[in-house]
């Protein structure tokens, strides 16, 4: 029997959790509550467990049929928290980002070692520096095939980017945006703005959503 790659990380956090060690994880049956890391990071039962290879988790999320985002973080950040506490709370939210995308956590000043697409193996504080990330938290969406990459690297082979904090609504628009792949016929801002049309015509309060 072939075992993934991805099966094996799975089944060692599985055995390190029984154990008593490692992080502490919520029961599978509750995938819409955060819990925090060891390394004082809020995160999510469902955010993928990864050797930390972007190329291979690319592929990864492509064979299942999903998307592949980064989320990093940084520990104390009131944003991350609020992201996890509030956005990632909300079913539909969480529903839809976790049917659709394959979500790896990434520390902005993190010490462990990434792969990049192109190779080059780096500490997850100096990838953070590549990529040009300033903000936490912040998402990079990637293309749906490493035929898209093409051997690239950096914020050029994202298709999308999510600097800073978003609200619920814009938050869900977002990860809609990229997994309908609107981002081939035109810019965030009026996919948004049809969106936020389209609930206000339905009767919905968007600015309370």
């Amino acid at each position: 029997m072939t075992v993934s790659r991805r099966s094996l990380i799975r089944g060692v956090a599985a055995i390190g959790a029984t154990a008593g060690i490692g992080r502490s994880m919520p029961s599978r049956a509750d995938p819409y509550t955060a819990y925090q890391t060891d390394d004082g990071l809020y995160s999510q039962e469902w955010f993928i467990q990864s050797f930390l290879d972007l190329a291979e988790d690319l592929d990864d999320a492509a064979a299942e049929g999903k998307r592949f985002a980064i989320m990093w973080e940084l520990r104390g950040c009131p944003y991350c928290r609020q992201t996890h506490l509030v956005n990632f709370a909300r079913p539909e939210i969480n529903d839809y980002v976790r049917e659709r995308f394959n979500v790896l956590q990434l520390n902005f000043l993190g010490s462990r070692e990434v792969t990049d697409f192109d190779g080059e193996v780096l500490p997850e504080k100096e990838l953070a520096r590549k990529y040009n990330i300033r903000f936490t938290p912040t998402f990079q969406f990637f293309p749906g095939s490493a035929a898209e990459i093409g051997g690239g690297t950096g914020p050029d082979v994202e298709v999308e980017r999510m600097a800073g904090y978003f609200r619920p609504f814009h938050f869900y628009a977002m990860f809609q945006y990229v997994a309908e792949r609107a981002y081939e016929g035109g810019s965030f801002r009026p996919f948004l703005q049809a969106r936020f049309d389209a609930m206000t015509a339905s009767g919905i309060d968007v600015e309370g959503w």
